[in-house]
């Protein structure tokens, strides 16, 4: 192109070859960047391309990002949303407008959220927080799950829904949090070192049902790692989707994808516990079968070899059938021994049930920070308070308070 302009200047250019070469010398110049902007004026074609301006306050560029790029974004963007994209400059000559071709884009700051996260994974990567011989094993036969997640989240729902599924008998106790917003990092951990003090669990679940980087970052925050790592209780993370990865994922002594799938790790399924009785009791049958099959083939080997000890026979073909009276007594025996455990078992985890001793009328009294009362020294008068009944639970408030006589 220098060499163009340095000629006479009788030799004129065509305004394609102008356009041609601008093209060329802003894709040549400018290797793929990151930019970031206001959106303005965006429309999306019929042919699933997006054309939008990118601007600041003082300035502003047409933008293009094809179909097959932004397919690749989780949203559709908005008008006057704040981005960073990664993009090559051209030039539309058909129009002769200058323009971006948008190769990726994202929320503004996710950059730096992206690079705080890979910040603090290496710092305790490098201090061992992550490493496979700190883990805990996770108690195949918990009598209690512990939960830290908010209330009104869909993933306890999930979540107890689960342990009902598998374990009914499984009492489960709430450690109630925010999970997201302003502070709810230290409210997190907070919930996380109470459940550690309280040491009522066999098994912490800390869980939050899916979302954006931003909706996910308390659990990548570093004071919810610091407690998770301190946590003597074995602990399972259950954060966001199958996808999503988190620093507290890295530090639990187990990750699931979800916090279903945290719940299903958590406790042992009861039907797989009654198929495997089920598959007990068959083997236990078909090894009596089998030895009964064993000692009549052995008989008749003996009779073939005897000439005529006709009543030596009768009295072995006598000691047999007892043999097999015995064996079929200690079978029953053994199946009705396992059989009333069962039963005992599933009397047990039914009266386990933390629901069923509510729909008796009883109910669970707590206090606003969630921390259930079991002594009137506790209560002060005119204190709010939160009673669960079997169906539905009230807030109350303390008119008088009695003590007890001790």
């Amino acid at each position: 192109m220098a060499s163009l302009l340095s000629t006479s200047s009788k030799q004129l250019l065509s305004v394609s070859d102008l356009t041609r070469l601008t093209k060329e010398l802003l894709e040549t110049s400018f290797p793929l960047f990151w930019v970031s902007g206001e959106i303005s004026n965006f429309t999306r074609a019929a042919s699933g391309h997006w054309y939008f301006s990118l601007k600041d306050a003082k300035a502003q560029v047409r933008c293009v990002m094809f179909k097959g790029r932004n397919s690749l974004v989780e949203s559709m963007p908005r008008e006057g949303d704040s981005i960073e994209a990664r993009a090559t400059v051209t030039l539309y000559e058909a129009r002769g407008d200058f323009q971006l071709t948008i190769e990726f884009m994202q929320p503004a700051g996710l950059g730096r959220l992206y690079e705080a996260y890979e910040q603090l994974k290496q710092r305790l990567q490098a201090e061992g927080l992550f490493d496979q011989s700190r883990k805990q094993f996770i108690p195949s036969d918990p009598h209690t799950i512990g939960v830290v997640t908010s209330p009104d989240a869909a993933a306890l729902r999930d979540v107890i829904t689960a342990i009902r599924r598998r374990h009914p008998g499984i009492a489960v106790i709430i450690y109630p949090t925010p999970v997201q917003g302003k502070g709810s990092a230290e409210l997190i951990a907070n919930a996380i070192r109470l459940a550690d003090q309280r040491q009522e669990v066999d098994t912490l679940l800390i869980c939050r049902g899916g979302g954006s980087i931003e909706d996910l970052w308390s659990f990548n925050e570093e004071v919810v790692a610091r407690a998770i790592a301190n946590c003597r209780l074995p602990t399972i993370s259950g954060v966001g989707h199958e996808t999503d990865f988190t620093i507290a994922d890295f530090v639990a002594d187990l990750r699931a994808a979800t916090p279903t799938a945290a719940a299903e790790l958590a406790c042992p399924d009861q039907s797989q516990l009654r198929l495997q009785v089920s598959q007990l009791q068959l083997r236990l049958m078909r090894a009596m079968q089998s030895l009964l099959q064993k000692q009549a083939q052995t008989l008749d080997y003996l009779s073939r070899r005897m000439i005529s000890p006709t009543q030596q026979l009768q009295q072995q073909k006598q000691s047999l059938e007892q043999w097999q009276h015995r064996l079929q007594l200690a079978m029953q025996h053994l199946l009705d021994t396992q059989l009333r455990r069962l039963d005992h078992f599933s009397t047990s985890l039914q009266q386990l049930n933390p629901h069923q001793v509510l729909a008796r009328g009883y109910a669970i009294v707590q206090k606003t920070d969630g921390l259930a009362v079991t002594d009137s020294r506790q209560l002060t008068s005119q204190e709010s308070l939160r009673v669960t009944l079997y169906k539905g639970s009230a807030e109350v408030v303390v008119t008088q308070v009695i003590k007890p006589d001790d």
